[in-house]
């Protein structure tokens, strides 16, 4: 099968992550831009350069695209941008003209624009550093009062006017962009065009504009930086079905950080969204799916906020003897519990073991895993080793770095000494050779590119 993927920036989990998953079936042949014409931080896309790299491309079966790198150079510029709703539109009929010269089907996903709940600027613009929470609280509780009241909210007037106007007119412009987009899909130019949210919350504005979308037909799903991994799931055309198993089952009606679904409909919507069958026998499943879920609440490792780990209760209630599995440890939002990869490491079955995931939110986890377990299983010319280097990145981001290294660490640094002890756990449980180097791609400790000269 032939791919092309436009990914959503250059992050790892964004960029490297596909490539890495897609070796494992050697049959899969991967068309993707280089990294360096990609968005980031900082930069914003060379929307020139992809365009050109996107006429040169031969014929391909499937065309996975994230619109906000042609439409505005990446996720974090869709933010920041102010190019005109026209100048945006008139490149993206250009881009439309060319891509229906291809031939193949398109996987497309927009984002709707997220709304921030803190004073960060980092991903935002620059006033967000001091108005960020106000234009949330004004968001949530305009949506709110206008649901249940009819008023206007009363934190309008802490915020400038002039900075008012220009975060609405950024909305304003994007949902316009998001429209058009849909009316592309009634047409027929996308086979699948998903809108994505991230970041929410009860109320706000992308939350009337996730409604509005699916009241004219769209299609909305919770999550962001997993949606190519899992259009690419739906690309391939593998029957697989999995039983889900929840750790805390009681608990499974909660809410994860970030999310505005519970963590079991998560769970549904990822696998159905990713074509996945949902079996409610395990032994008709070909693969079981056990989540670490959360009880009360999810633990945010960075942010200090703890929840109560996996006890290590019934073990083998949840790891099948004699079942395929794969793992989404979702008890914190971003990164691993080291009570559950503790218990893992002890019990380890490679054999039937289809992945392990913890990275970022829980949608961000699910859709990996599946993407990951899906191309394992319907592989035509599997790669053992290829499997085995996704996975060692998975441990060695997620749990090592994020759960642990990461904790000890104030300012990115040289972590290849702290890494060590827990490249050798990783090596003996996959069997796997490993001596990594780390960098911080985005210049942050929020991720962490762990590479080897075969990556």
């Amino acid at each position: 099968m032939k791919i092309c993927v436009i990914p959503i920036d250059n992050r790892p989990v964004c960029y490297n992550l596909i490539k890495e998953i897609t070796k494992i079936d050697k049959d899969i042949e991967l068309y993707i831009p280089p990294r360096s014409m990609l968005g980031s931080l900082t930069k914003t896309a060379d929307i020139v350069g992809i365009y050109s790299w996107l006429g040169k491309l031969p014929q391909v079966d499937a065309i996975i695209m994230s619109l906000d790198t042609i439409a505005y150079g990446g996720l974090i510029p869709s933010r920041r941008s102010d190019e005109r709703l026209a100048d945006i539109k008139s490149r993206l009929n250009d881009f439309k003209e060319l891509l229906e010269t291809k031939n193949a089907k398109i996987y497309a996903v927009s984002s709707i624009m997220r709304i921030s709940n803190n004073n960060c600027n980092e991903e935002e613009k620059e006033y967000w550093n001091k108005y960020g929470k106000y234009i949330f609280e004004y968001s949530y509780t305009k949506h709110q009062y206008a649901a249940n009241l009819g008023l206007e909210s009363p934190v309008k007037r802490l915020i400038p006017p002039e900075i008012l106007a220009d975060y609405k007119r950024t909305r304003a412009r994007n949902f316009q962009i998001n429209q058009m987009y849909l009316e592309w899909k009634k047409q027929g130019f996308f086979d699948t065009l998903i809108f994505s949210k991230d970041d929410c919350a009860k109320y706000g504005f992308n939350v009337m504009e996730a409604e509005h979308l699916t009241r004219m037909g769209g299609e909305v799903i919770t999550g962001a930086d997993e949606i190519p991994l899992s259009l690419i799931s739906k690309a391939i055309n593998t029957e697989m079905s999995v039983y889900p198993i929840f750790i805390e089952d009681d608990e499974k009606h909660l809410i994860s950080n970030y999310e505005d679904v519970s963590i079991e409909d998560s769970v549904k919507n990822q696998l159905k969204f990713a074509g996945v069958n949902i079996t409610d026998n395990k032994d008709d499943a070909d693969i079981v799916l056990i989540i670490n879920n959360f009880k009360d609440h999810q633990g945010e490792i960075v942010m200090k906020k703890p929840t109560e780990q996996f006890s290590g209760e019934l073990w083998g209630k949840f790891i099948p003897d004699n079942k395929p599995y794969m793992i989404a440890d979702v008890r914190n939002a971003n990164g691993a519990d080291n009570n559950f990869i503790k218990e893992l490491f002890n019990n380890f079955r490679y054999d039937g073991f289809y992945g392990y995931s913890a990275w970022n939110t829980s949608a961000n986890s699910l859709g990996s895993l599946i993407c990951c377990a899906k191309v394992k299983f319907g592989a035509k010319n599997y790669d053992d080793t290829a499997f085995k280097k996704v996975q060692m990145v998975r441990f060695l981001d997620d749990w090592a770095y994020q759960a642990n290294i990461r904790q000890e660490i104030e300012k990115p640094c040289d972590i290849r000494e702290n890494m060590r002890p827990y490249e050798e756990k990783v090596s003996k449980i996959l069997d796997l050779p490993i001596k990594n180097e780390y960098f911080y791609p985005w210049n942050r400790l929020f991720e962490v590119e762990v590479t080897d000269e075969s990556l």
